[in-house]
């Protein structure tokens, strides 16, 4: 390798195409200039056809190759400002979490304000209607009702005075100071149980909304149990869940009884799978997830200094059943000596998953 410049370094693309980066440049940095959306969607790269971690520095004549999550929600993340060269990868990265945060800020703010209406009685289906919140961004000088949801999130406008402007648009008299300040209680409704698309229903609650939590992704067979969050939904469990044991301990009079009523469906499962790095290991890891007909929504890849190759992969899989006998697969590929579901449980609870419950 030849030195081509003390203030840049030259790397190739798979095709051959030299590429001019900043010195002591990264994987991301290279991905950022081939194309943003490769940037954003960057998930593990190859130098010279070996997995590195992408905050690997690059060489003059390096051979780069980004691999990519196809995901709706993949993004940077935000440990990658702590090592990308180049300022077109440092600005698109604050851009995408520029971006990001008002969409958290609009989200946070549409579930505060209706968390307040709901505390204080009112009727949020009538006052919070799209002609309402077009009034009310008018009456604060505000564009729109998502920049009105942002301020909220933002903490620039408070609910209450977003509030008063619904109540008062709306043409219905103030709310009484102390039944505004009032939080009710959750009553759960005296129905059957409710089932819906997650195949689980709610002993003694109907018509609630349910969902399957992120942090230990239940699939049928596991033992659950489910939370009333603020916004009166059930959130669904693993017993074992750490987050869930922790949310029992605090506040055990949100905690409700759950069960499963379907298998049908599709169910979100998260593995790692821990191999020797070697080439075209990620090929063979999707491959075979693809085999077994799971929807792979994202994946991540890192390679210590021992040359251990630790990736971890989510997807959506219609029979979770049949978990034991892909996970078996993946096990059987060259190279891989370990391979187990994550499901936020506690170590001890289930270190590695031998077999279904």
């Amino acid at each position: 390798k030849e030195d081509l410049g003390s203030s840049e370094v030259y790397v190739f693309t798979p095709k051959g195409k030299i590429v001019s980066l900043p010195a002591h440049a990264t994987p991301v940095d290279f991905a950022y200039a081939v194309h943003t959306e490769v940037g954003h969607r960057t998930m593990g790269a190859r130098v010279n056809g070996r997995l590195v971690p992408l905050d690997t520095t690059l060489d003059n004549g390096d051979t780069v190759e980004i691999l990519t999550s196809k995901s709706d929600t993949a993004g940077p993340s935000r440990d990658w400002l702590s090592f990308v060269k180049s300022p077109k990868a440092r600005n698109k990265i604050r851009q995408w979490f520029s971006k990001e945060r008002r969409t958290e800020a609009i989200e946070e703010g549409r579930d505060e304000l209706t968390r307040a209406m709901r505390k204080r009685n009112l009727p949020v289906n009538t006052l919070l209607t799209p002609e309402a919140l077009v009034g009310v961004a008018d009456d604060l000088n505000f564009p729109n009702a998502d920049a009105v949801f942002a301020a909220i999130g933002d903490g620039q406008v408070s609910t209450q005075n977003v509030i008063s402007h619904l109540v008062k648009d709306a043409g219905a008299d103030e709310v009484d100071e102390e039944v505004e300040q009032e939080v009710l209680p959750l009553k759960p409704m005296e129905r059957k149980a409710s089932s819906s698309s997650t195949g689980v229903s709610v002993k003694g609650v109907g018509d609630v909304w349910i969902k399957l939590a992120r942090c230990c992704m239940p699939v049928p067979g596991d033992n659950i149990i489910g939370f009333i969050t603020r916004n009166q939904g059930v959130s669904v469990h693993r017993t074992d869940c750490q987050n869930m044991i922790d949310l029992k301990n605090k506040q055990p009079e949100r905690v409700v009884e759950v069960e499963w009523t379907s298998t049908k469906g599709l169910f979100m499962v998260k593995i790692q799978v821990e191999a020797l790095d070697r080439r075209n290991l990620l090929s063979d890891v999707t491959r075979v997830l693809s085999d077994h007909g799971v929807n792979i929504i994202s994946g991540t890849i890192a390679t210590g200094s021992d040359r251990v190759a630790t990736s971890q992969f989510s997807f959506e899989m219609a029979d979770p059943q049949h978990l034991n006998s892909l996970l078996a697969a993946v096990r059987k590929i060259d190279g891989v000596f370990d391979v187990y579901r994550i499901t936020g449980a506690k170590e001890s609870a289930e270190p590695r998953l031998r077999k279904m419950k």
